[in-house]
């Protein structure tokens, strides 16, 4: 018998012949790959997104404070000015904020349920109705603030998204009493 016949049947008589294993790390690989990835960057921009919300709840609670103490009415503040001023105080993030928030600042009649317009009615994003007040001294104050964020992972749109136009719409408020400057 010649070797290449005795190797023959050596394989053969150990049930069924061997398989090569090369490349098939490779190819698990390859199939895991793009969910781990797709599923990474999905929690990287989920986790963007809070911390783009506390920023901005913190610049809003910040920014109402101005109007709070009287430093907004007695500086003249207008809805350009108060967004700028929010805008610095988010600056961490955004160098456009400006393209990207929308304001409502209004003297509000009571604490409970006050009859507001919502922006976000209607299947799109309206700023009408919306506005910009100071208050007096005593007035009882609603700063309201939406930023615009787009998002860039494919399927979170679907979930995020709430007008279906591949943005997500962040909203802070903080309500208080002026104090009397």
């Amino acid at each position: 018998m010649t070797s290449g016949t005795a190797r023959l049947l050596r394989r053969l008589s150990r049930g069924r012949p061997q398989r090569r294993r090369e490349g098939s790390s490779a190819v698990e690989f390859a199939m895991l790959a793009l969910p781990f990835f797709f599923m990474m960057m999905c929690i990287i921009e989920i986790a963007f997104v809070f911390v783009l919300d506390s920023v901005l709840e913190n610049a809003t609670i910040e920014s109402g404070r101005l109007l709070r103490t009287g430093q907004g009415d007695l500086s003249d503040f207008s809805d350009t000015r108060f967004r700028d001023e929010l805008c610095e105080r988010m600056s961490i993030f955004e160098g456009d904020c400006d393209d990207k928030i929308t304001i409502d600042v209004r003297v509000i009649p009571q604490f409970s349920n006050p009859d507001l317009p919502d922006p976000m009615s209607g299947g799109s994003f309206s700023a009408a109705g919306l506005g910009y007040d100071n208050g007096n001294p005593g007035s009882l104050m609603l700063v309201r603030a939406w930023y615009r964020h787009r998002l860039f992972t494919p399927f979170l749109e679907q979930g995020l998204s709430r007008l279906g136009d591949g943005y997500a719409y962040l909203s802070a408020t903080t309500a208080f009493r002026n104090e009397p400057y």
